[in-house]
């Protein structure tokens, strides 16, 4: 017998199909008439679907009437026009099978609402409940438009490895992977450690980015993007930091900031599109039960349609010190901004989403175009109201003295980096790229309130659970 989705169940168009259901019970309540009505979902679709159980049944004693919410079951029978408010259709089942049990004593998940925080210790289990399965289908939205809009601008999706012995952001907060015995290592009090004795010879440690292999891909095949994990050793435990993310980073040979711009906004403007478009039901969800303003929406579809504020950091920081606003951290030349400086600019000053540009090289990293003012680089951040930043990148310094000599700058050991420095030795071009955090842009896309809540497992200091 077919199977159908609930999604497409609940669909008028479907009606007058015979098929089967499956799904977990959300609900189920008897009628004085003599038969039932079960709610269930299958992940396919916010909304449940009813199925009308006859109490002629031949289970219907001895099974159907002990369902419970987090049951699963197959249900199958006829789909019809529903009489019920709220529902255009629903299922009359000739016949309903119980795959497996929920205690109702014992089941976490029952009517009354859990906090986020609460649901986090059941990440096992929080896909079930409306939101989290809401979050899940835009997660999923958002990364196939993210493979599709490159894919059809003719860009290679390559994958850069997540073990590396390069720190890309030279913050050195970076996880340590090893195959040697730290409780001997340990024991033996050992100072300095041979790394003979280690699986790579040398100390390694898990990606910060795939920036730095991208840019090899680039420099021989043109356009290309990698899309996959990375890690940050960061003891933050804020609402805005994870220490495993997914990050996408298209990198384009021949291309300068200007180019890298108009990239960004594009693909920022496409994936919030597809969104709005392919998940209509579960952005209404976040713009009605998560969205404290209730302008989710209308916020995604101004973006959508305004063109991007383009400032130079150096006039940014002018903006802000004229404002009058009082900031937590005061604002000077030089500093890297804080969130609230760069909300108060997309929220408002501008109104719109910004792309402050030409940051201090104090605060950036080597491998960023140096200006001619030795003061700056071409680096960009996109910033988005409600969040900050969402997008950050830069030009690549593809002048080999130039590199060589910001590395020694930044206390960089030019030898561990010689295949770097071999892309600007051999046939060296303009190039530049962005990252994209994949968590970040859920997280705006939906509104929901912490970064942890929009990733399948969070990693953060202190939680490595499931």
């Amino acid at each position: 017998m077919e199977k159908i989705s609930v999604k497409n169940a609940r669909d008028e168009s479907s009606i007058g199909k015979t098929g089967k259901l499956q799904g977990w019970v959300r609900t189920r309540r008897d009628s004085k008439a003599g038969f039932s009505f079960i709610e269930i979902n299958d992940g396919s679709s916010q909304g449940n679907i009813q199925i009308i159980a006859p109490a002629d049944l031949e289970n219907y004693e001895s099974e159907i009437k002990r369902l419970t919410a987090g049951c699963s079951i197959s249900a199958e029978g006829e789909i019809k026009e529903s009489g019920g408010r709220g529902q255009k259709t629903e299922m009359q089942a000739a016949q309903i099978s119980v795959h497996g049990w929920a205690d109702p004593d014992e089941y976490p998940l029952q009517k009354k609402r859990h906090s986020m925080e609460k649901l986090r210790e059941w990440a096992h289990l929080r896909p079930r409940t409306n939101t989290f399965g809401a979050v899940a289908r835009v997660r999923n939205c958002i990364c196939n438009s993210i493979h599709q809009f490159y894919q059809e601008q003719g860009f290679l999706y390559i994958n850069t490895p997540i073990i590396t012995a390069s720190d890309c952001e030279g913050a050195g907060e970076m996880f340590q992977v090893t195959t040697m015995k730290m409780d001997q290592i340990a024991k033996q009090q050992i100072e300095n450690l041979n790394y003979k004795f280690d699986f790579f010879d040398k100390p390694a440690y898990l990606t910060v980015s795939g920036q730095l292999a991208a840019e090899t891909y680039a420099c021989a095949l043109g356009k290309v993007y990698t899309f996959g994990p990375t890690f940050r050793a960061e003891n933050s435990n804020t609402s805005r930091h994870l220490a495993e993310f997914w990050m996408v980073e298209p990198e384009v040979a021949f291309n300068d900031l200007d180019d890298n711009m108009d990239l960004a906004e594009s693909f920022l403007k496409r994936i919030f599109t597809d969104a709005l478009e392919k998940c209509g039901q579960d952005m209404e969800f976040f713009n009605e039960r998560i969205d404290q303003e209730k302008t989710l929406i209308k916020r995604l579809e101004a973006i959508i349609n305004t063109e991007f504020v383009r400032l130079p950091y150096t006039e940014a920081v002018e903006i802000l010190e004229s404002s009058g606003q009082k900031f937590d951290f005061p604002v000077k030349w030089g500093i890297d901004l804080q969130s609230e400086h760069e909300r108060f600019l997309t929220e408002k000053h501008f109104e719109k989403p910004v792309i402050l540009f030409d940051y201090p090289n104090t605060i950036k990293p080597f491998y960023m175009y140096c200006n001619d003012d030795d003061k700056t680089v071409r680096a960009m951040d996109v910033l988005v109201p409600g969040v900050g930043e969402i997008i950050g990148g830069s030009q690549r310094e593809h002048r080999l003295d130039v590199l060589e000599s910001r590395m020694k700058a930044q206390d960089l050991d030019i030898e561990e980096y010689w295949w770097y420095a071999d892309l600007r030795r051999y046939g060296t071009v303009p190039h530049a790229g962005f990252g994209l955090g994949l968590e970040r842009a859920v997280q705006f896309v939906t509104s929901i309130g912490n970064i942890r809540d929009v990733i399948p497992f969070p990693r953060t200091p202190g939680n490595a659970e499931f």
